[in-house]
């Protein structure tokens, strides 16, 4: 019986991190020369087998001969001889791997113009032991491996340096199972897709998967468009794509001062069908002078100095008119005070806020603290154009190891089946939610309904009465409990999650005061 994909990723992740262990390497020097060697075997993969299905045309009988473009008809990366993985394998003992592989690489960024610059080239820091049983080790995949199962891994892998890694992991890489909620809330079904805040790309790699999963062909269905400020990010996010047979503009800059792919129409509407982003959380010090006049912020600019409402309005403006958007944000967004406050009353009476989704704590490899997820639908029908729906996800996970959850697919399912039964869709049961459906749906799981402490539509004028507040606390409500179903930790979660937006709070009205203070003092002066 051959292994399974999720076997091999864990055995061949095991061998790694040993290699690491006995290295003096940091984390990120070692990552990317591993992540560029599975790149390698998955590029020599895919063009060994169109090798075979173009040998079988031939060459003979006065045909042309086979060549690059025949290759790239086929969506395959063409590797000269000297960029093939398994040339690199059987190289003599003795062999100067580093060398061979760098010159690898250089010779597939030649053929390659969109790997111009993007492949990893620091395979000297590693010693030839190390190389070669790194080798050995991604030399033992099988070639019969099916479905994507070099991008699994080179995702398993990215997951695994990240939580390595530490904070500098989570400025790339955003756990799997968020991406994929967020991606079955949005449907990116066709359309042009951005990022402004890429990373190593997820978000793309799996709007991609959610076509396939629906029967489509990515590269004729979904456009990429991504920008990110650190190059070493962007030339793993232009990796990750390629392990997945897939292509963008991904380009280099920071998002709040530039507008590389203008997305904007001089404050007409936005570009995109799809916009989907883990940004950074409360950023301090952006120059605002500088971006004043950007159509991006038009509804106003924050007083604070926290920019995850420059952030939301980026990811607002840059929305055509039926377009869509699903982003990862800081809990104290949803309750901020003044300035901020007025650019959220903005965004709800606009009728635009479509779901608004509590995560609790855990999720991510850098931080502990809980988040929201976002959701805009600018072209919401009419019957849903005055509401919102409100989910608590927070008692919904699985669990990793001690200090790590996620989302297990069924469960992911089950809270995009909420999603689809307030829209008025068809449910889907594939991974395994129906049980979960039952329990808390009824038998026939038909209709949507508010479940307390789970999920609750509320329109815009409730949603004023509570001070314009998107915390999905403050509206689900709680399920009902006996007396002995009390629980400690999750009672600390929600107090720490309060404490955090008064914390919050706190810091705008300091802001204020000090401002105010100094208004006074200059005037007695």
């Amino acid at each position: 019986m051959s292994p399974t994909n999720n076997e091999i990723e864990k055995r061949l992740w095991a061998a790694a991190d040993q290699l690491w262990a006995n290295s003096n390497l940091r984390p990120s020097e070692f990552s990317t020369p591993v992540l560029g060697l599975i790149f390698l075997r998955y590029a020599d993969h895919k063009f060994t087998d169109a090798e075979a299905k173009l040998a079988k045309v031939g060459d003979g009988g006065g045909r042309r001969k086979i060549g690059k473009l025949d290759y790239q008809a086929m969506g395959v990366l063409y590797l000269p001889e000297e960029g093939r993985f398994s040339r690199i394998q059987n190289l003599p003992e003795g062999a100067d791997l580093a060398k061979a592989v760098i010159n690898a690489m250089k010779a597939i960024e030649a053929e390659n113009e969109e790997l111009k610059d993007v492949l990893p080239k620091t395979y000297n820091r590693l010693d030839n032991s190390t190389l070669i049983e790194l080798f050995r080790t991604l030399g033992s995949v099988p070639m019969d491996i099916e479905g994507d199962a070099f991008g699994k891994i080179y995702e398993y892998f990215l997951g695994k340096f990240a939580i390595k890694e530490g904070q500098k992991g989570g400025e790339f890489f955003t756990p799997t199972s968020i991406v994929k909620l967020i991606v079955e809330v949005i449907e990116p079904f066709h359309g042009l897709i951005y990022d402004p805040a890429c990373g190593s790309g997820g978000m793309f790699v799996q709007s991609a998967r959610f076509v396939e999963n629906h029967k489509k062909n990515p590269s004729s269905e979904i456009s990429i468009y991504g920008q990110e400020r650190v190059a070493e990010t962007i030339r793993l996010c232009k990796m990750n794509l390629a392990v997945h047979g897939l292509s963008g503009d991904i380009r280099q800059g920071n998002t709040y001062y530039e507008d590389l792919h203008k997305s904007t129409s001089n404050g007409k509407g936005g570009k995109f069908d799809f916009v989907m982003a883990n940004p950074p959380f409360n950023v301090s010090g952006v120059d605002k002078e500088k971006i004043k006049d950007d159509p991006r912020f038009r509804l106003g600019m924050p007083s604070t100095d926290i920019a995850n409402y420059i952030w939301i309005q980026a990811f607002y403006h840059t929305l055509n008119n039926k377009g869509r958007a699903g982003f990862v944000m800081a809990n104290s967004a949803a309750d901020a005070r003044g300035s901020e406050l007025e650019i959220r009353k903005k965004l709800i009476q606009s009728g635009d806020v479509d779901v608004m989704i509590s995560i609790g704590p855990n999720f991510f490899y850098t931080v502990t603290l809980p988040c929201t997820l976002w959701f805009f639908d600018r072209g919401k029908p009419r019957e849903l154009k005055d509401k919102v729906l409100f989910l608590d996800a927070r008692h919904i996970f699985r669990q990793i190891d001690r200090a790590h959850r996620d989302f297990a697919p069924e469960q992911i399912e089950f809270l995009s089946n909420i999603v689809r039964l307030y829209r008025g869709e068809k449910i889907e049961l594939e991974k395994g939610s129906e049980s979960l459906m039952k329990e808390h749906f009824g038998s026939k799981f038909e209709k949507y309904a508010d479940v307390p402490g789970l999920c609750k539509v509320t329109t815009v004028k409730e949603i004023e009465t509570q001070g314009w507040s998107l915390n999905p606390g403050r509206y689900v409500g709680v399920a009902e409990r006996g007396e002995d179903e009390f629980d400690f930790a999750e009672r600390l979660e929600e107090l720490n999650e309060e404490l955090e937006t008064l914390n919050a709070e706190a810091r705008v009205l300091e802001e204020q005061i000090a401002e105010n203070l100094g208004g006074l003092l200059g005037k007695t002066l």
